[in-house]
């Protein structure tokens, strides 16, 4: 595929994926009366089914990264062209807020609203760095091991890191930065968005190297 085609796809996948965690957040909130829990069980039940229906439809064409970490750790291992890395980073984030902006208006609510939804302190970042680190070392020994599973275990996954995590696992950068834009259950405050992203990415590089060390063969004769 050319990289426009694959830029497309990208976009499209990270937009729809933004739809789904906004929007499954708004609608969540407002079935659940006041109920946090299960707004969180409908939040994480929705992303993990979106994920694993976006993964599965268009990995084929741009391997369906939908996140700056990933690309960025695929370049690491150099099974992503570094030259393709900022391309698909532009186009994840200016896809995640137009993923904000379709959410809010199928609940009729205005393009962008600043969140109010603070999500600061070491419990957190080191939420996020978990998070991260299992997603990516997810995606990198399970593409190893068993690549057409890996739809299946990134959306068990993140189901999973909804709940077991203390941040409720954003672990993607352009996820981060749009959910900066929606003062919904799903939204973090403007101002905790560095801290989230600098654990994130720290988490993406430490579980990178980490499944490299885990994978390498040892030297022979």
């Amino acid at each position: 595929m050319n990289l426009a085609r694959r830029l497309t796809a990208e976009a499209v996948g990270t937009a729809l994926l933004l739809a789904v965690v906004v929007g499954s957040g708004i609608m969540g909130e407002r079935l659940a009366a006041g109920n946090e829990a299960i707004a969180l069980l409908a939040n994480g039940l929705a992303t993990g089914c979106g994920l694993f229906v976006l993964i599965t439809t268009l990995a084929p064409i741009s391997g369906a990264h939908f996140n700056p970490a990933v690309s960025l750790s695929l370049a690491i291992v150099r099974e992503f062209p570094w030259r393709d890395v900022v391309p698909y980073i532009i186009a994840q984030i200016a896809a995640a807020l137009a993923g904000v902006v379709v959410a809010h208006w199928m609940f009729e609510l205005p393009a962008f609203t600043a969140s109010t939804h603070l999500r600061t302190g070491m419990s957190q970042w080191w939420s996020e760095g978990v998070a991260t680190f299992g997603l990516l070392l997810t995606i990198t020994l399970g593409t190893r091991a068993k690549p057409a599973l890996v739809p299946v275990l990134v959306a068990a996954y993140i189901t999973a890191a909804y709940w077991f995590t203390a941040s409720t696992s954003f672990a993607n950068p352009a996820v981060t930065i749009a959910r900066s834009t929606t003062n919904t259950f799903s939204g973090i405050h403007p101002g905790d968005v560095h801290g989230f992203i600098a654990a994130q990415f720290f988490g993406a590089v430490a579980a990178t190297l980490f499944a490299r060390w885990l994978a390498r063969t040892p030297a022979t004769g």
